[in-house]
């Protein structure tokens, strides 16, 4: 029978450890108890406008009087509904354009799981087809900020969502999406 000793045990539980640490850091196992919810307000912005036709004169002041402020509403592009596919994933994604020009994804009711480098992408695939990929041209708007709740996130100056047809919740460390919400157009 072979006898254990220290110096066979002391490297094994060296390499457990390492091999441990290593496992936590991928997987983040804690995540599968946690929770973060975001509950960010739609961006709005009041532009100024002139409501009774006055215009600028040359000094930065108004000829017939001052300006007024009018307040121009943020208009909807395109919605989804999320679809799951890795992890249950539910909730209502929109794309809406700012009265500044800006525009911003904004996701509604987000109900997904924590994982350990979440994101959100623009992807010209539809939400189905996203399971198996993000799909050339996909366009990352940043970490997801909470796995429940309402967020925005700020799509980049010059980006045309018209060639965009899902957006997608994307584990990065394993390459799988959480789920997905197809983007159809929103009429009037």
């Amino acid at each position: 029978m072979s006898r254990v000793t220290r110096r066979t045990v002391v490297p094994l539980l060296l390499v457990l450890v390492v091999v441990a640490g290593i496992g936590l850091y991928l997987f983040q196992p804690w995540k599968a108890f946690t929770e973060t919810t975001v509950n960010e307000a739609l961006p709005s912005a009041s532009a100024p406008g002139l409501t009774d036709g006055r215009q600028m004169n040359g000094n930065g002041g108004m000829k017939g009087g001052e300006p007024s402020m009018t307040s121009t509403r943020p208009k909807d592009l395109a919605e989804g509904r999320f679809v799951t596919h890795e992890h249950d994933t539910s909730g209502t994604a929109r794309t809406v354009r700012l009265a500044d020009g800006g525009q911003v994804l904004r996701l509604e009711d987000l109900k997904t799981s924590e994982g350990p480098d979440v994101r959100v992408y623009l992807s010209s695939r539809v939400a189905d087809a996203a399971k198996a990929g993000l799909g050339d041209g996909a366009v990352a708007l940043g970490k997801l900020k909470g796995n429940l709740g309402n967020q925005n996130y700020t799509v980049p100056a010059g980006t045309d969502l018209s060639k965009f047809r899902s957006v997608v919740i994307w584990c990065e460390r394993f390459s799988v999406s959480f789920g997905a919400a197809g983007l159809a157009p929103v009429s009037g």
